[in-house]
């Protein structure tokens, strides 16, 4: 009798479950639909980046130049002969990195005092917001969407490769902003400790030529470009990475979930009008269309970065969300309508999207479980890195141009249209 009743459950589940499709279907056309008009308000007033042909042209010879060179010249000019003074100012830096890279908030957090610090430093704020978005998925994979869709293996690997790239940027990067940041207390370049923490040779006569006339838009596209490729081999194209992590059905299930996308969340309380007649919360973003490819990483960060300095609307309303709101790692940091970092507060209905597609937010007690990354997931320690110069050619220097902002600026629809297909995945693992 008993198996009987659980029978007949699971049959009104699916069919409750398959009799919300249409209507599904029809949201998410509906809000495809009404992109354009989002995207025109945050466009309505641009920030011009201040792109210096002349400037990139002369990093670009620098550069050519630098490959011209034998190896053993290049040897002979990297090698610096640094006094005490530079050693004590490099071992401080290398200090502050392992302290500020601990963990994914501890960067995050790190990115936005530079930037806080030195609002020319563009690529902090860029690094911050996309860091966030790092840390959103790596909570992912422990929410209620996905809780039951991916097995807890490769939950693990695919944390790691996300936590992964997060860390080796910030292993980068961090130490090029603060020798920057010393360098202006100083009112001296400091520049020539860039390979004391094994920096590209790529990335020097960016830093010199910034230096001379803080031209924020080619230092930015040098360092997506610059962290884009030193993480190509040492991850993305690393065998036990690919065999792991990339190559596997659900990584490609992240993109088919909307898991993939960039979202800029901003301040504005109004938010856009949503299907089910409430309110969305007003973001910005991008969706990533091929992580795989270097080439198409570089495009996105170019374009992440105009449309986030570029339009007037989204820079005030990300600095202004950057600025009030602490990073946790939780999705209930931007949408605290739909999310929720407490899982005693969470929806407990095996079934979520037809509540997600009956309403635009969910009440108290009936939100998406989105914990905070501390959590979900502890600090991780990691094999020394390699550190050998990705610069071997030319091809690097074709991505040396000026960044474009795109035309379809707004995701918010687009997100929550992400967010309720993970809802009916979750909804049709848990029927059958």
């Amino acid at each position: 009798m008993g198996d009987h009743r659980q029978d007949n459950g699971k049959a009104v589940n699916l069919r409750r479950w398959m009799s919300s499709l249409p209507a599904a279907i029809s949201t998410m056309l509906k809000n495809k639909t009404a992109v354009l008009s989002d995207s025109s308000e945050l466009r309505k007033e641009t920030v011009d980046l201040g792109w210096n042909e002349a400037a990139a042209r002369t990093v670009i010879s620098e550069i050519e130049e630098l490959l011209r060179r034998t190896a053993a010249a290049r040897t002979a000019s990297a090698g610096e002969d640094y006094s005490a003074e530079d050693l004590q100012l490099a071992e401080a830096i290398a200090e502050e990195t392992r302290l500020a890279g601990a963990n994914n908030i501890s960067r995050t957090a790190a990115y936005l005092a530079c930037y806080q610090a030195c609002p020319e430093l563009h690529w902090a704020f860029l690094a911050h917001m996309v860091s966030r978005n790092a840390g959103w998925n790596m909570t992912d994979l422990h929410s209620s969407r996905m809780a039951d869709v991916i097995d807890a293996e490769e939950k693990r690997l695919t944390y790691r490769f996300l936590e992964r790239c997060n860390a080796l940027i910030f292993q980068d990067a961090y130490p090029q902003l603060r020798l920057y940041m010393i360098s202006r207390e100083f009112g001296a370049s400091r520049f020539h400790l860039l390979p004391y923490f094994h920096v590209s040779r790529f990335m020097r006569p960016f830093w010199e030529r910034f230096w001379i006339d803080r031209g924020s838009a080619l230092l930015t596209v040098g360092l997506i470009i610059n962290e884009q490729n030193y993480i190509e081999k040492r991850v993305v194209r690393h065998p036990y990475f690919q065999k792991h992590v990339t190559e596997k059905m659900n990584f490609r299930l992240f993109s088919l979930a909307g898991l993939n996308q960039v979202v800029f969340p901003l301040s504005e309380a109004a938010g856009v009008d949503g299907a089910a007649g409430g309110k969305m919360r007003r973001l910005a973003g991008r969706t990533v269309s091929d992580f795989g490819s270097l080439q198409a990483r570089i495009a996105l960060g170019k374009s992440l970065y105009a449309m986030l300095m570029g339009y007037r609307t989204v820079r005030s309303g990300a600095e202004r969300f950057a600025a009030s709101v602490p990073h946790s790692g939780s999705r209930a940091d931007y949408w605290p309508e739909l999310f929720t970092a407490n899982l005693e507060e969470a929806l407990t209905a095996k079934v979520q999207g037809s509540e997600l597609l009956a309403q635009e937010t969910l009440p108290p007690g009936q939100r998406l479980y989105s914990p905070k990354l501390l959590s979900a997931w502890g600090d991780t320690a990691y094999e020394p890195i390699s550190r050998e110069d990705w610069l071997k050619d030319t091809r690097a220097l074709d991505d040396i141009s000026a960044p474009k902002a795109p035309f379809l600026c707004d995701i918010s629809r687009s997100h929550r249209n992400g967010i309720l297909t993970t809802a009916f995945v979750h909804d049709a693992v848990e029927e059958h």
